[in-house]
């Protein structure tokens, strides 16, 4: 199996951490903390809220989470055959996403191919037929890669009660560090994920090390909406409402207190376009969702 030739290899994940020491200065929200402190404290903060993580996403973005994930997908529009990595991908969404269109894409085919062989007798179609069933993602593979053990718990239960598993493996890892070898993916996806990075520097030389040449990057993240009046209205929600739905359905005020905070700490769009042009990504644009809200960072390794 190509998924498990590629996991079961010694990554080289024993190679020396780069810049972790506890010295540096940076932000927790609103809070000034040391690197190591906001390592803790953003796993304390997934660990708390992983099993509630995906009702919150809903009662948050009133379910259009769920539409910028689609618009993501269509954005990437893998064919079969794509190795797809999905870094801080816990509970899965990007992964189901992925595996669904892929099986949309390979059903097409199938149709296609079998409208062109209308002279085939019934069970050459058969036959045909059964054949592709059984290779639905015609090779796809996508690899679920999270820090944070109790979010992939919460995937695999997803995975299990959902009824997916084929082409679909699940993987502890720190995307400062990611434990592939290099060249390894067509498709590298973070998902609301980035801005939980303590070095988003690293974080993307790395996912350029894993890419193969030609590879994509694609980076789904709250951003910064420039409009006056729309971002003080998003502001008053985002201050006022998140952090109560997140006490009432969560218990956990402090978390999505975070949450909000550390999305005005975030690089605006430019900047962040900026930092993955200097990991070596070519092609880099971005496309603003609902005003900004939300944007889609693409980018290539040439």
């Amino acid at each position: 199996c190509r998924c498990r030739a590629l996991l079961s290899r010694p990554a080289r994940a024993l190679r020396a951490r780069r810049g972790l020491a506890a010295g540096p200065e940076m932000h927790f929200g609103f809070q000034t903390v040391t690197e190591e402190e906001r390592r803790e404290k953003i796993y304390q903060v997934f660990e708390n809220v992983a099993k509630k993580y995906d009702v919150m996403n809903d009662s948050m973005t009133l379910g259009i989470h769920r539409v910028w994930k689609d618009i993501l997908m269509h954005k990437m529009n893998p064919c079969p055959g794509t190795l797809l990595l999905d870094v801080a991908g816990g509970t899965g969404d990007i992964a189901f996403r992925f595996i669904n269109y892929v099986r949309a894409v390979r059903q097409r085919q199938l149709q296609r191919k079998l409208k062109h062989h209308q002279n085939l007798s019934w069970q050459e179609i058969f036959e045909s037929y059964q054949k592709d069933k059984f290779n639905s993602l015609g090779d796809s593979q996508v690899v679920v890669c999270d820090i944070n053990r109790e979010m992939l718990k919460v995937g695999k239960q997803k995975a299990q009660h959902l009824g997916y598993s084929e082409g679909l493996s699940w993987v502890l890892g720190n995307a400062e560090e990611l434990p592939f070898d290099d060249d390894k993916f067509d498709v590298y996806t973070i998902a609301f994920g980035i801005r939980n990075v303590t070095r988003i520097d690293l974080a993307l030389q790395e996912a350029y090390r894993v890419l193969k040449p030609g590879g994509r990057f694609l980076c789904l993240e709250f951003s910064h909406v420039s409009n006056p009046l729309l971002s003080r209205l998003y502001d008053l929600y985002s201050f006022q409402v998140i952090p109560v739905l997140g006490e009432v359905i969560a218990g956990d005020w402090k978390s999505y207190q975070y949450l909000v905070e550390s999305i005005r700490q975030f690089p605006p769009q430019e900047e962040l376009k900026a930092m993955i042009e200097d990991a070596g990504f070519f092609k880099v644009d971005y496309e603003n969702l609902n005003f900004g809200i939300v944007a889609i960072h693409s980018g290539f390794k040439l």
